[in-house]
């Protein structure tokens, strides 16, 4: 790969970060919402399983309309790599924002109305958990925004070089035309 086509590829995947990030951001704005709402917290937690096939979908799109129908999986790897670095970079920024200036602790007090109610603290007290989960809701309370963030940031940078592998491993493609039997 040349200087340029590096360039362009981190071009392109600037832009598709840019828009997974979207999703994830829409994703976790519904599940913020969800909160009040089973069936908004339903449809984010499906827009958050969504993101990998809409990556898998842009670096088609990239494969197809810039690279001529052929790419890859060194290439593919890598442009997927830079989707979720992006995605992740600006996913952390709009957590920073929320959890720095909106939040106010309301999604570990809605967390922890949640393990109050009736049949979820029996099913906690007889598993043994209900201690360690008040444990871990305390020490969610004192987390500061930046630690939410960058505890975020450092997960979806993980989780990218992970789904990479089979979204390139399923877009690659060396050859043009048809292939004989």
């Amino acid at each position: 790969m040349t200087t340029a086509e590096y360039i362009q590829l981190k071009a392109f995947a600037r832009i598709d970060g840019a828009l997974v990030a979207l999703l994830w951001i829409a994703s976790f704005g519904l599940y913020i919402a969800g909160m009040a709402s089973a069936m908004m917290m339903f449809a984010g937690l499906i827009a958050g399983l969504a993101s990998p096939f809409y990556a898998a979908s842009r670096l088609k799109a990239f494969r197809e309309k810039v690279l001529h129908g052929t790419i890859s999986f060194k290439r593919a790897y890598l442009y997927e790599i830079h989707v979720f670095f992006y995605a992740a970079l600006l996913f952390a920024a709009a957590q920073f924002v929320y959890f720095q200036f909106i939040d106010n602790g309301y999604l570990v007090s809605q967390m922890i109305r949640m393990m109050d109610e009736p049949q979820t603290h029996a099913m906690m007290q007889q598993s043994g958990m209900a201690d360690a989960m008040d444990e871990a809701f305390a020490g969610l309370s004192k987390l500061r925004p930046i630690d939410i963030a960058l505890n975020y940031l450092t997960t979806n940078i993980l989780t990218g070089f992970v789904l990479g592998l089979p979204i390139a491993a399923y877009v690659k493609k060396t050859t043009t035309g048809n292939k004989q039997l």
